[in-house]
Parts: structure tokens; sequence; C-alpha cells
């Protein structure tokens, strides 16, 4: 009775340990996540998503509202076609170059933090590493000017809708609502240099002009825009992120060479004084 009670405890206290390590494992594996650059990069992720997928359906609702009440006349805006079309097929670019440099950017936080060396046991870095780190800075910090630029820009269409917005809610107050002066506001489409002062009609006015702002195209380009927009800025927010992890990286890569230098001369220094008291051990047996 007495050897099977022990065997149950034995396997117990296995169990337990089984556990316990199980247990430690998952701590080491979740300390080692570089939690900065994963929330760079979903930030990073959600950003470009948001840009993207707005930007592009808001352009093709921008050309259908062109087309349909300010520029009747395809010649007249046929340049402009042409470009957002193309600036769509930019958007698929950055959609898919953003994806990959994101996760680059991730293995790259993984593989510079601390509690994966730990993991993974001595560290030792090169000057190839400390080169391609150094690389990546550069790169986001070029991403980030530009992101800076696309963010400014992507306001323009944001403002443009709004001051056509704002002016159908003049229209329709109560102080002008009904009124004569109501078909004298008009707005203009061909003073943001968007389409050429030849196109016709180019403006609407009055009540021509509020059926515009009542039509879903106007309304979802218009928020969709703003989202856009929004998403811009979130991208840049996650370079700016990003850079100061990778500069962070970059420094602790920097220190860690030379540590890894100093602990390289001490070992030498140590073997040589090894080998010097080994010799002089040796020399007094040689006069015996």
């Amino acid at each position: 009775m007495k050897p099977a009670m022990e065997t149950a405890a034995e396997e117990n206290t296995e169990q337990s340990q089984e556990r316990k390590g199980c247990f430690e494992c998952c701590i080491k594996c979740l300390g080692g996540v570089p939690y900065a650059s994963l929330v760079a990069t979903i930030l990073c992720f959600s950003g470009v998503a948001l840009f993207c997928g707005c930007g592009h359906v808001a352009l093709a609702g921008t050309v259908a509202i062109l087309e349909q009440h300010f520029s009747t006349n395809t010649s007249d805006h046929a340049l402009l076609s042409e470009v957002i079309q193309l600036m769509q097929y930019v958007i698929y670019g950055i959609a898919s170059f953003f994806f990959l440099y994101g996760i680059i950017l991730l293995a790259e936080g993984f593989y510079t933090t601390s509690a994966v060396k730990e993991l993974h046991g001595e560290f030792k870095t090169t000057a190839c590493g400390r080169c391609i780190s150094g690389m990546f800075v550069f790169l986001t910090y070029v991403l980030g000017v530009a992101w800076l630029g696309v963010f400014g820009f992507s306001a323009v269409p944001v403002f443009m809708f709004y001051n056509i917005w704002s002016t159908c809610e003049v229209i329709k107050s109560p102080q002008t609502n009904g009124t004569a002066g109501v078909e004298q506001i008009c707005v203009d489409i061909r003073q943001y240099g968007i389409i050429p002062w030849n196109a016709f009609p180019g403006r609407m006015c009055g009540s021509a002009l509020e059926n515009i702002c009542n039509t879903s195209e106007f309304y979802m380009s218009y928020h969709l825009f703003i989202v856009a927009c929004a998403g811009a800025g979130a991208t840049v927010i996650a370079l700016i992120h990003f850079l100061m992890i990778l500069s962070s990286n970059w420094a602790y890569l920097k220190d860690a060479s030379k540590m890894q230098a100093y602990q390289d001369i001490k070992a030498k220094e140590e073997q040589e004084l090894q080998d010097i008291q080994s010799r002089s051990k040796e020399q007094p047996n040689s006069y015996t």
C-alpha cells in the first residue's frame, strides 16, 4: 500500500513540475513579444487599410459626381479620370508594400528583443545586422516624411467636400430656404483646378446643388475621404512609433557590439593569463 501511495505522489509531483515548466515557458514566450513593434504594426496596417480602401472607393464616387453633375462632356475631365485611375493603381501598390514592410519591421523587433536573446542563449551581433538596422531607420524616416505629404494631400478633398456640404447647409437653413436668393448660392468646382474652366456646366446653384448633397455618392465619398485622411494620420503616427523603436534597437545593437568586443578581449586576456600561469608552474618541475 505504501509503495503505491509513494508512486502516486511521485506522479503528482512530476505532473506539477510539467505544468510549472509549461507555465514558465509561456511566460518566457510572452516576454519575448516586442509589444511596441506589435502595436506599431497593428496601427500601421489599420491606417494603410483605411487610407487605401476608403480612398479607392471615394475616388470612384468623386468621378461619378463630376460626370453626372459638373462635367457632362467626357473630354473635359478625361485627364482627371486618368489621374484618378493611376492613383487607384498606386493605392494597390502602397497596400502591398506596407503589408510586407510591416511584417519585416515586426520580425526585426522580435529578433532585437532582449527577452528573445535570453531565450535563445548568447546573442552575437554583426556589422551586417547593425547596417540592416540602420537602413531600416533611414527608410522608415523617409517613408514617414512621404506619408506626411500624403496626409496633407488627403486633406484636400476633405476640404473641397466640406465647402460643398457647408454651402448646402446654408441653402437648407431657414433664413435662406424658400427665398429668391437661394438660386444665387453656387459652388464652382472649376476653382479647385480639378476640371478646366471651359467645362460645362462647372457650377451648380440652389436646389440643384442641394440635390447633389442629398445623393448617396456625395454622402459616401465625403465620409470616406474623412476616414482615408484619418487613416493617413494613423499611418504617420505608426511610422513615428516605428522610428523610435528602430532607433532604440539600433542603439542597443551598437552597445551590444561594444560589449561583445570587450568580452572577447577579456576572454583573450584571461586565456593568456592562464597560459602564463601554466608555464610558470611547469618551469619548477623541469628543474627538479
